[in-house]
């Protein structure tokens, strides 16, 4: 059957690895509304749509939700999309009682759509590593860029100790010749803010670092306050050189820049969102598994 690789301008670097993909026309309305179309039939094709969601995250959502009710539309024999940063996967689960779970609503949506799989990197709310999965009756194929992240630091620090900076990116440190998991409490929700983030009241190593050099690995690096402050307790807990790696590097609020303050002597991170610390590259992640 044949395969048709559609791809949006926010995924071209991706459909460099996949020749003789068609790219999506997209378009705007004067009051910003977004307009997709279909360059080629996907009729009784296997169809697979490459699209990156961040940056204007609520933006690029509604574009592939778009795109993929417009492919399907014209039935195909499956509709797979690869979105390598899924946006709101992060909120997988209740703090407090009346709160959204965006993770469910983003994954029904694109069942609602069409969607027959979806195929990201490292997904926040999958603490398992690579397989197949579903949530909200969508299923979900997680690839994860662990051991390319490992491959490319071991040569640099061939000695070092692997350490996730919570239990939720345990897996990615896991497997790893002496992985470890540092033990993270987050307070509540600032009363007098309008922020729905939780600042971290306690993270802590439990296990000996000292002399030894580490890499810190995560699935996620955003404001880069949990990377920042695992950091600064190994270097305060006698660590020698620290090697900072993530899937998806967001690096808010100058994040970069405070994580080599902190200590850190190198950080790096894939391709899914782009980045001047970019040394994976997610469209070969993507290649080897479809």
């Amino acid at each position: 059957m044949a395969r048709l690789v559609l791809y949006t301008e926010t995924a071209e670097d991706i459909a460099s690895a996949f020749p003789g993909a068609a790219k999506v026309e997209m378009r705007s309305f004067p009051d910003g509304e977004s307009y997709a179309r279909i360059p080629e039939n996907c009729k009784g094709k296997d169809v697979l749509v490459l699209h990156r969601c961040y940056p204007n995250i609520n933006e690029n959502l509604i574009k592939l939700l778009q795109i993929t009710a417009a492919a399907r539309s014209q039935s195909p024999k499956s509709l797979r999309v690869f979105v390598p940063y899924l946006p709101y996967a992060r909120m997988d689960k209740t703090v407090k009682e009346g709160e959204a779970i965006s993770a469910d609503i983003v994954c029904s949506l694109l069942k609602s759509v069409g969607c027959t799989e979806l195929i990201t990197v490292d997904c926040h709310f999958i603490k398992e590593g690579a397989g197949n999965f579903e949530r909200a009756g969508l299923k979900i194929k997680n690839l994860t860029a662990a051991d390319a992240l490992l491959a490319y630091l071991k040569p640099k620090a061939p000695n070092a100790v692997t350490i996730s900076p919570d239990a939720g990116a345990s897996y990615m440190s896991s497997h790893a010749e002496g992985g470890q998991s540092m033990k993270k409490v987050r307070a509540d929700y600032d009363a007098g803010s309008s922020s729905a983030y939780r600042k971290i009241e306690k993270l802590e190593a439990g296990f000996d670092v000292k002399g030894k050099g580490v890499i810190i690995i995560d699935d996620m690096v955003s404001t880069g306050s949990t990377m920042i402050k695992a950091v600064k307790v190994l270097r305060e807990e006698g660590a020698g050189k620290v090697h900072c790696a993530t899937t998806h590097g967001l690096f808010l609020n100058d994040a970069l820049a405070k994580l080599k303050a902190a200590g850190a002597s190198e950080v790096i991170c894939t391709d899914s969102i782009p980045s001047p610390a970019a040394k994976v590259s997610v469209a070969k992640l993507l290649s080897g598994a479809v």
